[in-house]
């Protein structure tokens, strides 16, 4: 899996790329514990994800709590429909900011 990154100060976009499951989970969870604490404003731009599957989830469900935790916000833009689909089943569009 491929993340991208773009930080402007306190603002972060991550863009991973491809499957997002038990093998590549903790590759976006390492990003996201390293994202400096003055960061209050993630967004996940999930454009080029092609599935998520349960550690994917876990690991966006972690980053909403740490995020709200701090005071900080994170949105997920740009997922397809199939992702969406998984959020939906899920319940997760109902816990996550989707834009």
């Amino acid at each position: 899996m491929i993340i991208r990154k773009e930080q402007n100060q306190d603002k972060v976009i991550l863009a991973p790329e491809g499957r997002l499951d038990t093998v590549t989970a903790p590759e976006l969870e390492k990003e996201i514990q390293a994202l400096p604490a003055e960061v209050k404003d993630l967004t996940m731009d999930l454009e080029k994800l092609e599935y998520i599957s349960s550690a994917g989830l876990r690991v966006l469900l972690a980053t909403q709590k740490k995020m709200n935790a701090t005071g900080g916000e994170m949105k997920v833009c740009r997922a397809n429909e199939t992702v969406l689909e998984i959020f939906e089943v899920t319940g997760f569009s109902d816990i996550l900011t989707l834009v």
